[in-house]
């Protein structure tokens, strides 16, 4: 993948904001603050829909270079812009959250077929998951959609944890020689990146949720097509997207504990939490772009470079400090 390629997407993606933005207005297309909100000004949403356009275009230029697989292609652009469609009408018009949640099943489970399933995966040295490999990633895929959606709160983090989380990937793929393409990692940070120079220090549109659920299945995807190829580089994407994973989860967890809904708005994730308490967005995004590269992605070189007998482990070890982070910060309470 030429330099002037990344180029070419990046200045796209960064064009077509612009002119989302300009949509965004003339039809008020508004994210007004609510109790969810870390933000306190009216700001136009759906800018996301430049990387989303950007990037299946990518997508099709690289199917039409024969540099990505028909196969591999298709099922990446038919999933994302199911999924993007979905979350731009949602944008534009509140769609049940059971109907929703139904059709990102519906992909999740098109996109297992489609990647000819995973009932051969072993895990834990050796053992056999056969057909719950199956179920396993179907849950993975929905659930690593919504969580992005759930994370996608204040400027610039769900950008910056993309852009960090394929770059580390590309790197790691570089080291190891992979069979895999990184060319899909590269341009993926590219479109997402000229998308956020409009989100980040200060927000002139948000993404929504056509592109932070484009962003979270697309990410599934990719760490599953890895997994095809060896499960240490499978659990390296696990560990590379730790901050999302674990704050979400474990937010989830709690506040389900607690006897709230899963649905229902709330401000209490660790990194909602941090930036009231710092009083900006910029810093806490900053943290976790350096914890995505100087924590988790040397884990996730090791897991993939030494033999290990169990890279589960390395998920343990690289998530341990971010799950204590989350509890000293009370993520998930109601007085957080």
């Amino acid at each position: 993948m030429s330099m002037l390629s990344l180029f070419i997407f990046f200045l796209l993606a960064f064009a077509m904001t612009y002119f989302m933005r300009t949509y965004a207005l003339k039809k008020n297309i508004i994210d007004n603050p609510n109790e969810r909100s870390s933000h306190n000004v009216p700001t136009p949403r759906g800018g996301g829909v430049a990387v989303v356009c950007s990037y299946l275009l990518a997508l099709a230029v690289l199917i039409y270079n024969q540099q990505l697989t028909l196969h591999i292609g298709l099922t990446l652009i038919a999933a994302g812009f199911v999924i993007a469609l979905l979350g731009f009408l949602d944008d534009h018009g509140h769609i049940n959250s059971m109907l929703r949640l139904a059709i990102h099943f519906l992909v999740a489970i098109s996109v297992v077929i489609s990647l000819g399933g995973f009932s051969e995966v072993t895990a834990f040295n050796g053992l056999v998951l056969g057909f719950s490999a199956n179920i396993i990633a179907v849950l993975f895929l929905v659930w690593l959609l919504n969580l992005y959606n759930f994370m996608d709160g204040i400027n610039g983090i769900a950008s910056v944890e993309a852009i960090t989380t394929v770059v580390s990937m590309a790197i790691l793929y570089y080291v190891l020689n992979t069979t895999l393409n990184s060319d899909i990692l590269w341009l993926l940070a590219a479109c997402v990146f000229g998308f956020l120079l409009w989100n980040f220090p200060k927000a002139k549109i948000f993404m929504g949720d056509a592109c932070s659920g484009f962003l979270g299945l697309t990410l599934g995807i990719l760490a599953l097509i890895a997994l095809k190829e060896n499960l240490a580089l499978f659990c390296a994407w696990i560990i590379c997207l730790g901050v999302f994973v674990v704050d979400a989860t474990y937010t989830l967890i709690k506040r389900v504990l607690s006897g709230y809904k899963m649905y229902d708005a709330h401000r209490s994730h660790s990194y909602q939490i941090l930036s009231r308490k710092w009083g900006s967005h910029t810093p806490v995004t900053l943290a976790v772009a350096a914890i995505n590269l100087l924590w988790l992605l040397p884990l996730a070189y090791y897991t993939v470079t030494q033999p290990l007998a169990y890279p589960e482990f390395m998920v343990l070890v690289a998530y341990l400090p971010l799950i204590l982070i989350a509890m000293k910060l009370k993520a998930g309470h109601p007085d957080a």
